[in-house]
């Protein structure tokens, strides 16, 4: 991949999500064809005219959220999410997590299975399941979702600019862990997290025409 122009993944959303990932320092752009299930990120698989299909693509750049993770055990490590951070309970009993906005609490104690940030790319993923907003891919925003809210029952979150940070720091934290996913990147036994996007890492996306990942992000809006 270091000397190429284009990288084609073939397979599902899980191998382009790696595969995006093995050229993000790398500025390679990559057209995904769907060999798996769903295929969101994908383009319809053909074995035909695949040097005319690329020489017509529509292309789309997205950028990672930058997730920094204190344990219990003073260690920091850090990793990138090009869908979404998630904090999940490791147990039978409920997470309590306070959230933090650019320094300021919004939530004092959200008891719940977990929370997640969403980027606009990954606002149709995971954050949909958990009833998170879908957000246009160029809107400059980001989706903080709960995970099975218990208290408050009534919070479904809330959309923040790209440029805040969230803080998320976790309560009783030996009697009830949580783990930390940064799209498939886990730590253990966390104290606290830290996440903001990062725009000096980025990827761009190859589609065919019409078939855009706005296109398809603003159609999954209308689906019934």
């Amino acid at each position: 991949m270091d000397v190429a122009d284009v990288v084609v993944a073939l397979g599902g959303d899980g191998l382009m999500l790696q595969t995006l990932h093995r050229v993000m320092r790398m500025g390679v752009p990559v057209y995904g064809m769907n060999f798996g299930s769903v295929g969101f990120m994908m383009n319809t698989f053909s074995e035909d005219s695949l040097e005319q299909r690329l020489a017509a693509v529509q292309r789309t750049r997205i950028f990672p959220l930058s997730m920094q993770v204190l344990d219990t055990s003073g260690q920091t490590q850090s990793a990138l999410a090009l869908n979404e951070v998630s904090l999940f309970r490791s147990t039978y009993q409920a997470a309590k997590i306070q959230i933090i906005v650019d320094g300021e609490t919004r939530l004092e104690e959200l008891i719940c299975d977990g929370v997640l940030l969403a980027t606009p790319a990954g606002s149709t993923a995971y954050n949909l399941s958990a009833h998170g907003p879908i957000l246009p891919i160029e809107a400059e925003l980001l989706a903080l979702t709960p995970i099975s809210p218990f208290r408050p029952r009534r919070w479904r979150g809330a959309i923040l600019s790209n440029r805040a940070e969230v803080r998320f720091i976790t309560r009783e934290a030996a009697k009830r862990p949580v783990s930390a996913v940064a799209d498939n990147v886990e730590f253990q036994n966390v104290l606290e997290v830290t996440v903001r996007e990062d725009r000096t890492h980025g990827v761009t996306l190859l589609f065919d025409p019409g078939t855009s990942l706005e296109e398809r992000v603003l159609s999954e809006q209308f689906r019934y």
